[in-house]
């Protein structure tokens, strides 16, 4: 016999605790539910006592030996003996999901770390897992003895919505947190899961399209961070992974689709950032080259132009915004005597204008539209925004290039104004450099003022 004397119980711990029989066998069926060894205790049950009336039962208590482990863990069985239903349960009982898994994942690995491993990818994204109270983690066992519930190290963040078990013989009951943090043999599991989660996704995009894109609406966005975090270490890992909405296909595509359908003297992949796909569709930039049938991808989330950015290439093919620079071939040579034919123009606004915009020129991507705001180089409009949003007392700005179409009757009714009434021509420059604000998504200085002038000009 081996007998246990618990301490006296005090204010700020409660020790007796540990002599109730629903707390030994919760512990019994956590740490040891899986240990080769039935562990049988008695434990108080209730019946119906024999003979007692239908109209008022009596009920009387007795003990009975009950085995309180199950013993066979469902991950040391061979996949083909486990039907769907009895992962399903497992997942279900185990992770307290009311949704099935999508996937299953079960890993069996002998050599230099022998472990045994089922992972499981949510059929639904967990309610807090984009908060700060969601805990990432894979259940840590030793030969079917829990050593910790959440073992964070064995999953990289870009997988962090992955849940499931690893069990190996090779890991010491005793070893503690700190030591697990540094043991070779968990950096070994952990690589190996992180290849193995990998494929099987690969597999997901590739076989089962409809299920990938189910996937992908409940934890896209935590790939795409996965791609921006340290510094784009991961994007080689996980940029065929990523799916963006296509303006020609009216879905989401991959990259390497993307790429396959560039025309042939087609350079860059173009994308256009905004706050949802209608809006984006009706950007002034994105006329021309959608009448071209030239393909845009459509970002709508603010991680979208980071990835962009660490990506910055794609099969050799470098990542272009519609909205930020001139993307046409001869654009530039188009805008450039345009602007020596209106030079007078451009210098009016500018002066009028002053230090809101960096530069007024011609666009040579307008075309029903007189006018549209474009970002420098480095930041959009959109990572403004973002940053706004995040510190709202940020002084970061995107730098603002006003475009105007020399052939819309606007320009032109600006141009007469210019020579025939500067006021006015005042006004106008005004009036489009406002105008150019809403279409890009960005806040008024002055609304008040804006509504005022435009009803001035109505008169």
């Amino acid at each position: 016999d081996i007998i246990m004397h618990i301490k006296p119980d005090t204010e700020d711990e409660k020790y007796g605790e540990f002599l109730e029989s629903w707390r030994l066998q919760e512990l019994v069926r956590k740490y040891s539910d899986y240990i080769r060894f039935p562990n049988r205790m008695e434990v108080s049950k209730t019946r119906r006592k024999e003979g007692s009336p239908d109209d008022k039962p009596e009920y009387e208590t007795y003990q009975e030996e009950e085995t309180l482990n199950s013993m066979v863990p469902i991950w040391q069985r061979r996949k083909s003996s486990v039907k769907p239903e009895e992962y399903n349960k497992f997942y279900r009982d185990k992770f307290h999901d009311y949704a099935d898994p999508q996937k299953v994942i079960a890993v069996s690995a002998e050599g230099a770390v022998t472990y045994k491993a089922l992972l499981f990818i949510p059929g639904a994204t967990p309610f807090d897992y984009y908060t700060k109270e969601y805990e990432k983690g894979l259940q840590l066992y030793s030969n079917g003895v829990l050593i910790m519930d959440k073992c964070a190290d064995l999953l990289p963040e870009h997988f962090r919505f992955v849940r499931g078990v690893v069990d190996s013989p090779d890991l010491s009951l005793n070893i503690s947190r700190e030591l697990l943090q540094h043991d070779r043999q968990l950096k070994v599991i952990a690589a190996n899961l992180e290849k193995k989660i990998k494929s099987e996704l690969g597999k997901l995009l590739k076989d089962d399209r409809e299920g990938y894109e189910k996937f992908w609406k409940n934890f896209g966005r935590q790939i795409k961070y996965g791609v921006v975090s340290e510094y784009g270490a991961h994007k080689d890992l996980l940029q065929d992974l990523l799916l963006f909405y296509s303006s020609t296909e009216k879905k989401p595509v991959t990259l390497a689709e993307y790429v396959s359908r560039m025309k042939e003297e087609q350079k860059f992949i173009y994308y256009a950032a905004g706050e949802s796909l209608e809006k984006i569709d009706k950007l002034p930039q994105t006329e021309g080259l959608r009448e071209s049938g030239t393909e845009i991808l459509y970002f709508t989330e603010e991680v979208d132009e980071f990835c962009a950015q660490i990506l910055h290439t794609f099969q050799d093919k470098e990542f272009r915004s519609v909205l930020d620079q001139e993307i046409e071939e001869g654009a530039e040579k188009k805008a450039e005597e345009a602007a020596d034919a209106h030079k007078a123009v451009f210098d009016f606004v500018k002066e009028t204008l002053g230090d809101q915009v960096k530069e007024v020129k011609a666009s040579a991507r307008l075309k029903s539209h007189p006018v549209c705001l474009t970002a420098g180089e480095g930041l959009s409009f959109e990572m403004e925004k973002y940053f706004q949003a995040v510190q709202p007392d940020s002084a970061i700005r995107a730098e603002r290039i006003l475009e105007l179409n020399v052939e819309h009757p606007a320009f032109q009714a600006l141009e007469a104004a210019v020579t025939a009434d500067p006021e006015k021509a005042k006004k106008y420059a005004t009036l489009l450099y406002d105008q150019a604000l809403l279409i890009a998504g960005l806040p008024l200085e002055d609304p008040s003022g804006y509504t005022d002038l435009v009803c001035e000009l109505m008169k």
